[in-house]
């Protein structure tokens, strides 16, 4: 049953937790009404007119007519006219000129570059305190609000080709139209001090600056956070003469940790041994460059519950079918729980069936809650074993229990056959606590494949294939590759989990010395 102040937050019609309460109840109404008023608005610009959005949008079965007319497209698609936006051209995917973009992948001379309308900001800056507010609804604790909140985003600035425009990480343009209420009553750090270019120097002057702030919740990627974490309790002995161990010693009325970007449950011991504080809240979102996606409503299941009215529609393809030309398209009335999908998103700033790149598993229908399975690139096949992110992911975190083991960053490829050595996977593993056994380790992660992935354990059982190898890295190792791979290095830098290629582990090994 509802308490009187979830009814209200999820009642009220001026709360952002309202459209979270009408999906709810009635989910492919909602996305068939988003989707329909999607088209009805783009009908009138250069792709609604190459696509006649104006007529699918009056078909009684809309999704079906705007699939029928519709490809999926990929950035490579829609890049071209991605530049023409870019430049101020108006209405070519939606109605308008945009001045905001942000940087998908790459940097923004390179990289994937999506326009970002008024309308998504909104959409985003209402989602960003919705979770806030799932939070206090499910709680009942008003008590993160008594203090500072910490977020650590990534970086915005003008765009030098084109001037007027910001560029930059979503999560930065999301801090640049925070509300006016949060700025001044609620952010710990100004936007000057977390839009600073040089990473190392950003963080420094963050924690310079909350080592003594009563910091209640924080907003963060959970690998940077790690790495801010271990700076603010080092600067804080410093300052103070103290030999502080935690992070719950600098910050002890700290009660929530929003997290997204990376999957929380590859750092979660890792950051209970960090912080210390029994009764800190993790509550794990999902956004992107594309929309902001999923967040966790229920504080006891990890599973995310998908956003279907925030200004985006989704459709998935079964991972299995993804090569198919003709591989049918899903939507909320028909998945199923435990399918791996690829996700392609529509979207009010004017992407149409566009491929993130992501995987996702439902957990559950009506209401739909999701897992972020990895990337659609996250996968290696190169000897038939087909081993997803999620498997890998699942795998790590099941022989760091078993070997009291905690893993800080990890990359995964394939090393082949060499002399009387099988084909195996190499995992490249940078440890905050080294496993016990690492006999053990290797072990647990071979059998945990084994029992999940058929294909995997077939090649086992044929011997043609081989235990994975675990190499140790330094500690840094990784920051070190990123640093000198990058351009920039910044909240949204990741280390790629897995790749048949082996570019990202000859690159790591030869910082180290290790020829591999």
């Amino acid at each position: 049953m509802k308490t009187r102040l979830e009814r209200l937050l999820y009642g009220t019609p001026f709360s952002p937790l309202y459209p979270v309460g009408r999906f709810i109840a009635d989910p492919v109404q909602v996305q068939t009404r988003l989707l329909r008023r999607l088209l009805m608005e783009a009908a009138s610009t250069e792709w609604g007119q190459r696509f006649g959005f104006g007529e699918i949008a009056q078909a009684p079965d809309v999704i079906a007519a705007y699939q029928a007319q519709v490809p999926l497209h990929t950035y490579d698609d829609l890049r071209d006219d991605a530049d023409r936006v870019r430049r101020g051209a108006a209405d070519i995917m939606w109605p308008g000129t945009f001045k905001h973009f942000a940087v998908s992948s790459g940097t923004a001379s390179a990289g994937k570059i999506i326009p970002v309308s008024g309308a998504m900001l909104r959409k985003n800056s209402r989602f960003s305190i919705g979770v806030g507010l799932n939070y206090l609804a499910k709680r009942g604790d008003i008590r993160f609000l008594l203090g500072k909140h910490l977020t650590l985003p990534g970086r915005i600035e003008e765009d030098a080709q084109y001037p007027g425009t910001l560029v930059g990480e979503v999560s930065g343009l999301v801090a640049e139209f925070a509300p006016t209420f949060f700025r001044s009553l609620l952010q710990a750090v100004p936007n000057e001090v977390a839009f600073l270019p040089n990473w190392e120097r950003k963080l420094a002057a963050i924690v310079d600056r909350t080592l003594d702030m009563d910091v209640r919740l924080m907003v963060m990627a959970p690998t940077w956070g790690l790495v801010l974490f271990k700076l603010l309790v080092e600067r804080y002995n410093a300052k103070h003469g103290t030999q502080a161990t935690t992070v719950g010693e600098v910050w002890p009325n700290l009660r929530v940790l929003v997290t997204g970007g990376v999957a929380l449950s590859s750092y979660r011991d890792l950051l209970d041994e960090q912080i210390a504080l029994p009764d800190l809240q993790y509550l794990e979102t999902y956004g992107a460059s594309e929309g902001f996606i999923s967040f966790q409503n229920d504080l006891h299941d990890p599973a995310m519950l998908l956003h279907l009215d925030n200004g985006v529609f989704f459709e998935f393809v079964r991972m299995d079918q993804l090569s198919n030309p003709g591989a049918r398209r899903y939507t909320v009335a028909d998945v199923e729980p435990e399918v791996r999908y690829a996700l392609y998103v529509t979207s009010c700033s004017g992407l149409w069936s566009y491929a993130i790149g992501d995987v996702v598993r439902f957990t559950q229908t009506f209401p739909h809650k999701i897992m972020v399975a990895g990337r659609t690139s996250e996968m290696i096949d190169k000897y038939g074993e087909a081993v997803f992110g999620e498997e890998a992911r699942l795998a790590l975190a099941e022989a760091c229990g078993m070997t009291n083991a905690l893993v800080r960053d990890y990359h995964i490829a394939p090393r082949e056959a060499t002399g009387n050595r099988l084909p195996s996977h190499q995992w490249l593993i940078e440890f905050e606590r080294p496993p016990d056994d690492t006999d053990a380790f290797t072990a647990t992660i071979d059998a945990y494949l084994q029992r999940v992935n058929r294909h995997y354990q077939i090649r086992r059982e044929a011997q043609a294939f081989g235990l994975p190898e675990i190499v140790s890295l330094p500690d840094g190792t990784f920051y070190a590759w990123l640093k000198k791979t990058k351009k920039a290095v910044s909240g949204q830098t990741k280390v790629p989990r897995m790749s048949e290629s082996r570019d990202v582990t000859d690159g790591v090994l030869a910082l180290v010395g290790n020829n591999g």
